[in-house]
């Protein structure tokens, strides 16, 4: 009921859509006045927006550069000559020789007087709020508040809201800036939060009790500028001036966004977004966010060495690399067989792949669960047209994919595309229940086929489309007819604008959801070769590889597993070697439109276990053939030599070779004609870590319980329930 209401009158709740662009091309700009200084801005922006061109700081609580203009707060309120009162500079637009004063006594008693509204309801409960040194209310009350409040009155109260595992709320402390609300809906296309009553009593929360259920619901707690929303796992944890922080990027998904990591001691405290425009803008993902728990539990602290009776040791690392020794002197070369996970480093993955070629073994794939993608053509598996592309396309056709759970940031710009450019989405296998419109074209390789013949309304939409996109799921392809299901699309490219060189554009694009794939292609790693090629080994190598079939790992095998978290490789092999995560290394990570980023240390690892470069490395020592290399500095050197763009940070590389792709057709074109499944079961549960995190355990249970079934509660109880 309430999402109609919402829809029926959403003049109430939101304003016309009004972006900041600071950069946008002035097309035509005239001469306005802001505290008696001339600036020359374009005819599209507000008063806000040319304050800020003009350095000039305004406070406010309700405008954000990425949300619709509500103005709600009045805290931007200035003085506009001619203008009968003060004005809201977010809403008002700017016109020719307008003389705008944002310091005059005027202006200044208008936001005494706001904030004075705004405080007669707030509680004074600042020393136990985890806002507190965060808070936008506290610091610009210091500057533009008065001394003392004349209201009198009893304040009012507001029952807290239950919103879902990760966001704690106190209603009390609502200002009513709706940021929230323009958040869930705008930006993760979820109509749950709304406003009911007015005046005094007016609230915040879902009209019926719900869970606020997408992806990026956190981000919510970061819009809001008081202490209304608070991050529920991290209630009363620590304050900010406490903590520490590293930049650093995230490794769960394949767009590697970018995260600032707080750590006090050697503890991990939280992780929140940073802003980087051509990934994830300003957000990140729940799992991002707080996932990290996870590696405090069943980390792998000390190598491990499980004898024939099942039990377990634990070892030192000179007992640790004697058995390694020993295992490696009794096999050739021929009879080894390395696997790399998906959570690899590119410097680990290098070492890793030079110390088996030195040992004469030159089979070092990916996991057997992997998308069978050429390596000698990067045209071929990277997302081509870059995360920022999808903002200049006009038509997409996704394959085999949920975007909503493998890349939910990609997700929320095409549903940007949708909603305020009319962008047309078409989709062939699973329908998920995305936030914007779209064709459901089928949901079997059938309709591939039929749109890759021309037979299909499809075709026509790629055809007369200038910047067509085709996302295909790294899941999809890593199907038994994975070959054939490429070959299709690149048909489809052949003979459509999907690479349209006029425009020098290349939409075909490769959804990868992991870190680690794309980085160990650009290295020459190429996918799994098949079960018959590897059955003859004696001696498999997991680098941090837990997507695998144990069916494909030989039965007399010894099985080395090198990793972080006690997952199913570690419970595989017979020799377990601890590692270090993402945020106890310097690491380098490629993302899925091709971009390397640099990873950082935050805090050190648990006990024995060492970053993964480094234990290769000792470990071609005992072996008598050592690593040319003995730092991480080194190291990238000949990472350099092998891939030079691979030092490239933060910079794009075209692919190139565009055509050769295409006509770079291996195997077959017959698909099995099956169907599309969900390419992710659970999307708060898809790697080492996450399955290991008590908070991505308790949000399986309550988004997902049919899927979720073995839930047990976690041992401590969140505040805020």
């Amino acid at each position: 009921m309430f999402t109609q209401l919402l829809r029926r009158n959403r003049k109430l709740f939101t304003a016309p859509v009004r972006y900041f662009r600071p950069t946008q091309t002035l097309n035509n700009k005239f001469d306005i006045f802001v505290d008696g200084k001339p600036i020359t801005v374009d005819s599209s922006y507000t008063i806000f927006q040319a304050c800020h061109e003009a350095g000039v700081t305004i406070p406010r609580f309700c405008y954000h550069e990425r949300l619709a203009v509500a103005g709600n707060c009045r805290m931007c309120l200035v003085e506009v000559e001619g203008a009968p009162k003060p004005v809201a500079s977010c809403a008002m637009n700017v016109m020719p020789n307008m003389k705008v004063n944002t310091k005059s006594e005027t202006t200044k008693v208008a936001r005494g007087g706001v904030l004075e509204f705004l405080l007669a309801n707030h509680p004074l409960d600042c020393p136990i709020c985890d806002q507190g040194g965060e808070c936008d209310l506290q610091d610009i009350s210091q500057v533009y508040g008065y001394q003392e409040s004349r209201f009198n009155e009893y304040k009012r109260a507001v029952e807290d809201k239950y919103l879902g595992p990760i966001i704690r709320t106190v209603m009390n402390r609502c200002i009513h800036c709706t940021r929230c609300i323009r958040f869930t809906e705008q930006v993760a296309g979820e109509h749950t939060l709304g406003t009911t009553g007015r005046g005094n009593y007016t609230e915040i929360g879902t009209y019926v009790e719900a869970l606020v259920t997408n992806e990026l619901s956190a981000n919510a707690v970061d819009l809001c500028p008081v202490g209304a929303l608070t991050h529920l796992p991290y209630t009363f944890v620590a304050r900010p001036w406490e903590l520490k922080s590293v930049y650093s990027i995230d490794v769960l998904d394949g767009m590697g966004s970018a995260i600032e990591v707080n750590y006090r001691g050697g503890e991990l405290m939280r992780i929140l977004p940073r802003v980087h425009e051509e990934i994830n803008l300003e957000w990140i993902s729940d799992k991002t966010r707080h996932a990290f728990d996870g590696l405090k539990k069943q980390r792998l602290s000390f190598p491990i060495l499980k004898t024939p009776g099942g039990d377990i040791k634990e070892l030192k690392w000179e007992e640790a690399m004697d058995i390694m020794r020993d295992q490696f002197d009794q096999v050739s070369g021929d009879e080894i067989a390395g696997f790399v996970g998906k959570l690899a480093d590119l410097e680990s993955t290098l070492a890793f792949r030079d110390l088996l070629h030195r040992l004469g073994c030159e089979h070092v794939e990916s996991s057997s669960i992997a998308p069978k993608l050429n390596a000698n053509l990067r045209s071929e598996y990277l997302f081509n047209s870059t995360i920022p592309g999808v903002e200049d396309a006009d038509y997409v056709l996704m394959v085999g994919s949920n975007i909503r759970t493998e890349a939910p940031l990609l997700c929320s710009r095409i549903r940007s595309r949708v909603d305020e450019h009319g962008l047309e989405v078409g989709i062939v296998g699973y329908a998920p229940n995305l936030k914007h419109r779209y064709s459901h074209h089928g949901t079997t390789t059938d309709t591939l086929k039929e749109i890759a013949d021309g037979s299909h309304p499809a075709f026509e939409k790629l055809r007369e489309a200038k910047r067509p996109m085709v996302i295909v799921s790294s899941h999809a392809l890593s199907r038994d007819d994975g070959e054939a299901i490429l070959n299709n699309i690149k048909a489809i490219a052949e003979s459509t604008n999907v690479i349209n060189h006029e425009e020098r554009w290349n939409g075909m694009n490769v959804l990868h959801n992991d870190i680690g794939r794309v980085g160990a292609l650009d290295l020459g790693i190429q996918p799994y070769s098949g079960k018959d090629n590897i059955k003859n080994k004696k001696l498999v190598y997991l680098l941090a590889a837990d997507e695998f079939r144990e069916e494909d790992i030989p039965e007399d095998a010894f099985v080395i597993y090198q990793g972080h978290n006690g997952d199913k490789g570690a419970n595989f092999a017979d020799l377990v070697l601890p590692g270090s995560s993402y945020l106890e290394k310097h690491g380098s990570y490629v993302n899925m439109d091709g971009r390397t980023q640099i990873g950082r240390k935050a805090v050190t690892a648990p006990a024995l276990a060492r970053e993964d470069w480094t234990i290769l490395r000792a470990l071609s020592e005992e072996l008598g053939a050592p690593l040319p290399y003995d730092s991480i500095e080194e190291l990238r050197s000949r990472m350099s030599d092998l891939a030079p763009h691979l030092i490239k940070y933060d910079a794009l590389e075209s692919s190139g070779f565009e055509d050769l792709v295409v006509k770079n057709k291996r195997g077959s074109s017959e698909m099995n004609g099956t169907t599309f499944e969900d390419p992710i079961d659970n999307f708060y549960m898809t790697d080492s870590i996450s399955r290991n995190s008590q908070v991505m355990a308790r949000c399986s249970k309550e988004f997902n319980p049919k899927k979720f079934t073995n839930f047990k509660e976690p041992d401590i109880d969140f505040a805020g329930r």
